[in-house]
């Protein structure tokens, strides 16, 4: 009968964790997140996380690279690789996709919420739940919807204060119909352009202005080239992370638990820190000599009476009946106490 020697065993022992080693290489999965804001946004410090608890909750199989600050592209560019699968996951806005999916539009239609307990309790609701399921076939995952903030208007030459206040201004909006409608309905020189040229256009005032959450503008340096911010929190910009259709059908069913964890808890994340960042930043805009003037509830009616037929108009285009049940989630949060 052969002898099992040490040495023999040491190399099959040797050999077991090599191979070992080698279907554990093998399963790890590289992946990479991307977003259009800088690294001092509180959606910097949430993607950071969420790429930390991937790796945590799928025991290192998943291990997901951040990139910030746009460094892989746009919003419109990052939300068409992770489309195609050459880019794993996204955050941020999904207005890109508007075209197609009009239920995306929603959140462009004016003054829906009043505070952001109202906002919250839509973004975990059933409606945006179906818009999840309205992107599928164009190859993305819906993970979770989280905050962005209440966008305020700013700009060079005025305080705004009223309705009147704001005509004739040349204003940045987003590229979509609503916002376009929305401001020329004000009385606003409405002008469309991707976010990533508008600060240069404010420095040498080919633009007066523009319309963002007060930490986005805070984050991109705003201050440094307006004067003037009015609290209007006409609309509520939210952001999904999204995941690569190709992607997710790879994964194994714990893998997706774990990143679909991840992403809840990196959300829920984002929104402490969005609202902790809005106590603070107002101050800190007016320590930057930047004058924040509030603008009073009859004012903002004026405003709202003279956007209503905008709602309207978009109403029948987005669906009457996805705008009627997201408008019905809306009235149950703001009846609750």
């Amino acid at each position: 009968m052969t002898q099992f020697r040490p040495t023999r065993f040491a190399f099959i022992a040797t050999l077991t964790a090599a191979l070992l080693g080698s279907v554990s290489a093998m399963a790890e999965v590289k992946a990479k997140i991307g977003h259009a804001m800088p690294d001092t946004h509180p959606q910097a410090t949430a993607v950071s996380k969420f790429a930390e608890l991937a790796g945590t909750y799928t025991k290192g199989n998943v291990k997901v690279q951040a990139f910030h600050s746009a460094m892989l592209g746009s919003d419109e560019k990052q939300l068409q690789a992770v489309q195609a699968g050459t880019q794993e996951f996204y955050i941020g806005t999904l207005a890109p996709l508007s075209t197609r999916v009009k239920e995306v539009q929603v959140w462009d239609l004016p003054f829906l919420f009043q505070n952001e307990k109202e906002v919250y309790a839509v973004l975990d609701g059933a409606s945006v739940k179906k818009i999840f399921d309205k992107i599928e076939p164009s190859g993305l995952v819906g993970l979770t919807w989280t905050g962005m903030g209440f966008r305020n208007l700013s700009n060079s030459r005025r305080p705004v204060k009223t309705a009147e206040d704001v005509s004739g201004l040349k204003l940045r909006v987003m590229a979509n119909p609503v916002a376009l409608d929305t401001w020329k309905s004000i009385g606003a020189n409405a002008v469309p352009m991707a976010f990533s040229e508008v600060f240069t256009a404010l420095e040498v005032k080919a633009l007066d202005g523009q319309e963002n959450p007060l930490l986005h503008m805070w984050s991109n340096k705003m201050q440094e080239v307006q004067k003037y911010i009015s609290i209007t929190n006409h609309v509520y910009t939210p952001v999904a992370l999204v995941a690569s259709k190709k992607f997710w059908d790879t994964l194994s069913a714990d893998d997706k638990a774990g990143i679909q964890k991840a992403a809840t808890e990196a959300g829920l994340l984002q929104r402490k820190l969005l609202d902790e960042g809005d106590r603070d930043v107002i101050g800190k805009f007016k320590e930057a000599g930047v004058s924040v003037n509030e603008v009073s509830a009859d004012d903002l009616r004026k405003v709202q009476d003279k956007v209503k037929s905008v709602v309207e108009k978009f109403k029948g285009q987005i669906g009457d009946e996805f705008v009627t049940g997201f408008v019905a989630e809306i009235e149950k949060a703001r009846a609750a106490k």
